[in-house]
């Protein structure tokens, strides 16, 4: 087990078997001009004359992703420096990125103290979470022992002793284990966390968070109140679909926030069935349920006063006898008629359903998270998020994914989408179109159907939820736990807004 400390520590006495310090471009940005970064001032002082030669003889120009370990020979105290790049200009997403590449680099040490910048309560809360994250592994699968990290990891920072510093210290640590816990989640195999077992999952981790109900609805319950999206979708699997409800409401809470997450445990396409290559990361369709359950136990656990009604809608999208069908017509939460056309376009009917029930609780502000179309990877790439809904609320969202590391871009829901999602001919609502064009943005316009006119925004998180590369900066290959940190700091920035 790791154990976390927050110190003042100098990095060129600290006798921590490795010490890793950050490098940023010199003047103009010449290559052999690097330097060391704030926080690493001791060692460059311990090296001297030495360190301009050292830097250049190793190729390093302080560039983000240049990773270098020089064996230190007792010119400091730690008998290992690890030097990272960090760009010009060092922020905390940068920090946060260094942090996780210095992890992965030190595999051996059985202490490590960081001295990255470190000197706010945001660069203290980067560097943890950067190191934390970016030394992530996922071994359940694996043969064999774990393997074991370093027993002790030591965040040295001036501001150490201050109490914004030891809070974000703590809090970031509270983030971290969600954000886990979300990759946990995405990286398990779909036979293994399929709607009824991930929905037991679901319950089993809100138990023991103070203030949390958990509520589930199996089938028979879900065709009660009436949520024919969420059945529809999971009609062709042999596991049956699931809605779990999250409820926190804590004592002086002014705000209400509902938090709303796709929950698609296996995605093959049904009837329009994927592509082979495209079915082997699938189980990744989740992503936006983990990340909204796992925010809204993280808010429990900061103790944020502020309501959240967390959903999700959990359901495997499978071929099969008992499959919806293109041409069906499908009855949603609430009353509204959707015609489909394309049964790979499930994840807005399940969340149809879970909006029309979030909404109508009346909150003050509703956020749903999903892995939604491969239209916004298209646009946005695989590391950033599409941010669409109300203008002001957009704007709320983008703040706090900044805040929390993550990133995003708005995008716009034009008008003429409005017709788009109104061509069917037997139903309200056309569920997809088969245009190639600006497909994202006519499903946030389907979603916006049922928001029930509340402030909204929809996180389309399908590229930056899984990384299907190698590791970079404090992502590592697989589930990302993205959308965690910018629920966090959505709900913290309410919570401020609230106590004013």
């Amino acid at each position: 087990m790791t154990s976390y400390a927050l110190r003042t520590a100098s990095p060129a006495k600290t006798r921590a078997e490795a010490v890793v310090v950050g490098v940023v471009p010199g003047k103009g940005g010449r290559a052999g001009s690097a330097r060391l970064a704030p926080g690493g001032e001791d060692v460059a002082q311990a090296y001297g004359r030495k360190l301009a030669p050292l830097l250049a003889t190793l190729g390093l120009n302080g560039k983000p992703g240049e990773v270098a370990k020089v064996p230190t020979s007792g010119t400091i105290t730690s008998p290992l420096l690890v030097l990272v790049g960090l760009g010009a200009d060092p922020d905390p997403l940068s920090v946060r990125r260094a942090a996780g590449a210095a992890a992965r680099a030190v595999t051996n040490a059985a202490s490590v103290a960081v001295a990255l910048p470190a000197d706010t309560p945001e660069l203290v809360r980067s560097v943890l979470e950067g190191y934390r994250l970016g030394g992530y592994t996922f071994t359940r699968y694996k043969s064999g022992p774990a393997p074991s990290g370093p027993a002790e990891i030591v965040v040295l920072s001036p501001a150490a002793r201050r109490k914004e510093a030891i809070a974000a210290f703590d809090d970031a640590q509270v983030v971290v284990d969600a954000v886990v816990a979300a990759r946990d989640w995405v990286n398990t195999p779909p036979g293994d966390l399929t709607p009824g077992l991930f929905a037991d999952e679901i319950a089993a981790a809100a138990k023991p968070v103070a203030g949390v109900k958990a509520t589930v609805y199996d089938e028979a319950k879900l065709a009660e109140i009436g949520c024919g999206g969420i059945l529809g979708v999971g009609a062709g699997s042999a596991a049956p679909p699931r809605l779990v409800e999250l409820d926190y409401r804590p004592k002086g809470a002014t705000t209400h926030l509902a938090l709303v997450g796709k929950g698609i445990t296996f995605d093959s396409g049904g009837l329009t069935i994927k592509p082979a290559t495209s079915m082997p990361t699938m189980k990744e369709d989740m992503a936006g349920a983990a990340a909204v359950v796992q925010a809204v136990l993280a808010i429990a656990r900061l103790k944020l006063p502020v309501r959240i009604t967390g959903i999700a809608a959990l359901a495997e999208n499978m071929v099969g006898g008992a499959s919806f069908r293109p041409g069906d017509v499908l009855t949603t939460y609430g009353g509204t008629t959707v015609e489909i056309s394309n049964t790979d376009a499930e994840g807005r009917l399940v969340l149809a359903d879970a909006l029309g029930r979030a909404v109508e609780r009346k909150p003050d502000l509703v956020v749903d998270v999903a892995t939604l179309t491969a239209h916004m990877s298209l646009a946005l790439g695989d590391r950033m998020c599409g941010v669409m809904g109300d203008d002001a609320v957009v704007e709320q969202v983008l703040a706090a994914a900044a805040a929390g590391g993550e990133e995003a871009w708005p995008m716009p829901i034009p008008e003429h989408m409005e017709e788009r999602i109104r061509t069917s001919k037997v139903a309200d609502l056309t569920q997809h179109d088969w245009i190639r064009w600006g497909g994202g943005l006519f499903a946030a316009a389907f979603l916006r159907e049922f928001t029930g006119g509340l402030p909204w925004a929809h996180l389309d998180i399908a590229g930056p939820a899984f990384n299907k590369g190698g590791p970079v900066g404090h992502w590592t290959a697989g589930g990302t736990g993205y959308g965690v940190a910018t629920l966090v700091e959505l709900a913290r920035d309410l919570a401020a807004v609230g106590s004013d």
